[in-house]
């Protein structure tokens, strides 16, 4: 009786070995794979499993080849995605299926585990979209890095400036005009923009955060700004808005006086004081007259190859029309002048206590502050060049 039992087990192994191997022969001669990169590749785009351990992983695979042929999504804008140094790609799995580029954060996992792959996919900043597949994202993130570059937008240059910078890089899809275009007509689906004026062109000046971004070549203009404007949500946060709001003033408002006090401001603990300085001539109704909004006004001096013209004149300052000279118009322009830093943003969200109405350069990037406007004319006769 034990010897049947035995040879009955052995029968029952022999058949489940042969039945597996069948299914192995089945799936790579009948299915009619295709080489592709050195792995075969069935039609449904899975490769087929090249030793009996990855049988059960294919089958899994196999069973869900529409799910793995379909995109997460139909909207093509561009997302950043950063994977840290030693993160797991269980890790890197479940936050893209939270932030929506793929359905299911198993089955992408488990399409990692069955390419061997896991140990490829690198740290770093991606662009990528709903619109593509797993198999797309989990090449994008193996090669990524080799193809990135260090782009760095400095605090107080206007959207032009940006422009011009990025012209110098070389990057594979940019191009100036097309980036200038979607900056100026800013159709950006971010509630931070709600308070920009509806204009058909309500750009997207002071909003491109100044950051240094590590991108790829490739990166298109639209998810270089997309890029831009999700750093400035993440870095202006909820209690600076909420500060902002405080002073009655809208995140625009906020963005256009941060702006001035970035093109006055040199030393940096006087921000504070600056912007109260704008923030109380506001309140008694009196014009800023900043030489940076006059200088934004007159735009590109081809002569000198400059977009802020210095040395300006006291004619120029008061005979330049338009909006946003705020030597001929009372209150703040319409609109920022340029991307001001965190730093001007929260200067004017927490602006010092001061009664100063007026500043005056003392030539070494300080200011002299005064009260009244004879406190002001002996400041200019003390320091002036």
């Amino acid at each position: 009786m034990r010897i049947l039992k035995r040879l009955f087990g052995i029968a029952l192994i022999s058949l489940s070995f042969l039945f597996v191997c069948g299914v192995f022969v089945y799936i790579n001669n009948v299915l009619t794979p295709k080489t592709d990169g050195g792995l075969f590749v069935t039609s449904a785009g899975v490769p087929t499993p090249r030793s009996v351990e990855d049988m059960a992983l294919y089958l899994y695979l196999q069973q869900r080849k529409d799910e793995l042929l379909t995109p997460a999504g139909t909207d093509p804008t561009p997302i950043r995605f950063t994977i840290s140094p030693g993160e797991l790609p269980a890790d890197v799995a479940a936050r893209l299926e939270k932030q929506g580029l793929v359905k299911n954060a198993e089955l992408f996992l488990n399409l990692v585990k069955y390419e061997k792959v896991g140990t490829k996919i690198q740290a770093g900043e991606y662009v990528l979209r709903k619109t593509m597949t797993m198999d797309e994202i989990i090449d994008a993130v193996q090669h990524g890095l080799a193809k990135m570059i260090t782009v760095t937008i400095r605090p107080g240059w206007r959207a032009e400036e940006i422009a011009d910078y990025l012209t110098t890089l070389g990057l594979k899809n940019y191009n100036r005009d097309q980036f200038l275009k979607l900056v100026r007509e800013g159709k950006f689906d971010y509630a931070f923009l709600k308070d920009r004026p509806k204009t058909a062109s309500p750009s997207l000046e002071g909003f491109l955060f100044p950051e240094s971004y590590n991108v790829p070549y490739d990166i298109t203009n639209d998810a270089l700004i997309t890029l831009m404007l999700d750093t400035f949500g993440q870095r202006v946060t909820e209690k600076t808005r909420q500060q902002i709001a405080a002073q009655k003033m809208t995140l625009l408002e906020a963005l256009a006086l941060a702006s001035i006090v970035e093109r006055e401001a040199v030393v940096a603990n006087e921000r504070p004081i600056i912007a109260s300085v704008f923030l109380n001539r506001i309140k008694k109704k009196m014009f800023l007259q900043s030489d940076s909004t006059a200088q934004y006004a007159l735009g590109y001096q081809a002569a000198t190859k400059q977009w802020w013209k210095s040395p300006v004149t006291i004619e120029e300052l008061a005979g330049v029309n338009s909006p946003y000279n705020t030597y001929r118009n009372a209150g703040l322009p319409p609109g920022p002048i340029c991307s001001p830093s965190l730093a001007s943003i929260v200067a004017v969200a927490e602006p010092a206590q001061t009664e100063y109405l007026y500043f005056y350069s003392k030539g070494d990037g300080t200011h002299a502050f005064g009260k009244t406007y004879e406190e002001h004319q002996q400041n200019q006769q003390k320091y002036q060049r």
